[in-house]
């Protein structure tokens, strides 16, 4: 449950990448640590990350707050279920009911059941050892249950959604050609104005047009 008006909103078009010999934070980490900080993210008592399976997602996770708990997002993971069923089963009822055993099995905890079905169908489909995988390395990320108990959040349909309101609908608009630099710049004022927190915004700009003059 979302407090009203809890949601902030930070983007831009940049690199998440770094040397493993880097010391230095990617582009991508320092926004997501600034905004962490201003939000106050290290006082809370209890705190979470969502991500999807990404390796690089868990890897900055742990470095920028490894005193977090790691969620996998429920519906990322119901995707790769979904892909499997659709290779396994030509028949429309047959796959909807077996990829629906499968979510079950997920939002319930058991994913030794589901690993097992799973397993029981990689002779017919070899992407289905991928998915077990999958499981395997965030299986620590997919305790649904045990989340919802004190109702952590596990889907990243906010993020999922800024996306599209924040970037898509007005980067992508039929014609339009940006440079990188134009395009930070909407963005940059659609997520002060989302965020609400648009005349912080040019607050911060005129103390650095000042600064610089």
């Amino acid at each position: 449950m979302r407090d009203p008006g809890s949601v902030t909103y930070s983007a831009a078009i940049e690199s998440a990448a770094t040397p493993d010999t880097s010391s230095q934070l990617s582009d991508f980490a320092k926004r997501v640590f600034r905004e962490a900080n201003r939000r106050g993210f290290n006082e809370a008592p209890r705190q979470a990350v969502l991500g999807d399976g990404a390796a690089w997602i868990w890897n900055s996770a742990e470095e920028l707050f490894p005193q977090a708990i790691q969620i996998l997002d429920r519906f990322h993971a119901k995707e790769h279920i979904s892909d499997i069923g659709k290779l396994l089963f030509t028949d429309g009822i047959e796959r909807k009911n077996w990829i629906q055993r499968r979510y079950d099995e997920l939002d319930e905890g058991r994913l030794a059941a589901l690993v097992k079905a799973l397993h029981d169908s990689a002779s017919k489909c070899k992407e289905a050892l991928d998915c077990i995988r999958y499981i395997w390395n965030n299986r620590s990320r997919m305790r649904y249950r045990k989340f919802h108990l004190p109702g952590l959040c596990t889907s990243s349909g906010v993020v999922e959604a800024a996306c599209k309101v924040v970037v898509g609908t007005r980067l992508k608009r039929a014609g339009m050609h940006w440079t990188v630099k134009g395009a930070n710049a909407i963005i940059a004022l659609r997520c002060s104005k989302l965020s609400g927190r648009f005349e912080d915004f040019w607050e911060s700009r005129e103390v650095q047009a000042k600064a610089a003059a």
